[in-house]
């Protein structure tokens, strides 16, 4: 699904989404919207030939929930969602969405409760927060048999090359000098 994008850029401003509209990136991360601009923001992906996967939590004037899911695929029609909710994931993958369920690792209870929650939504892909847990990834990974993005605190390359030898398969970062392909 991502082929050999390593890098996933992760938009929180228009400006930065016109810029990466003429990246080579095929898929992009939207984090802040508003959900009247999405059904724009979507089209305007796709004429560029972009994969673009929303972020659902960080909709404003979205609820996260079924409903509001069931809006974004059938309405807004992204090629993929994030979100922290089980049930968001789960109805966004119904849908034939990509779906990723970010996992927030506060500590090893979060980490527990986190492989529960994969059982039960199976999402496409996971994304780790923070980021730069080389250890916690390399552990994810033996555990788990879905694909690993990893996001939060990344602030170098070094950050990105030592994530993906600890078995990531990308990177999120909303960071534009890191945007540039390893």
């Amino acid at each position: 699904m991502l082929g050999s994008q390593t890098i996933l850029p992760a938009i929180r401003h228009m400006k930065e989404f016109e810029r990466v509209l003429e990246s080579r990136y095929d898929t992009i991360i939207l984090l802040e919207s508003h959900i009247c601009q999405l059904k724009s923001i979507a089209d305007l992906a796709r004429r560029h030939g972009k994969k673009l996967w929303l972020h659902a939590d960080l909709v404003q004037g979205l609820k996260n929930d079924e409903h509001g899911a069931l809006f974004l695929c059938q309405e807004i029609k992204p090629a993929g969602v994030i979100s922290t909710r089980s049930q968001v994931i789960t109805t966004a993958k119904k849908k034939g969405l990509v779906t990723v369920q970010r996992l927030f690792l506060l500590d090893s209870g979060a980490l527990e409760t986190s492989y529960k929650i994969l059982e039960q939504t199976k999402p496409d892909f996971v994304e780790v927060l923070p980021g730069v847990m080389p250890h916690i990834i390399t552990e994810i990974r033996e555990q788990i048999r879905i694909p690993i993005i990893v996001g939060g605190f990344i602030r170098t390359r070094e950050e990105i090359e030592s994530a993906l030898a600890a078995g990531a398969i990308a990177v999120t970062t909303s960071d534009r000098n890191l945007w540039k392909q390893l």
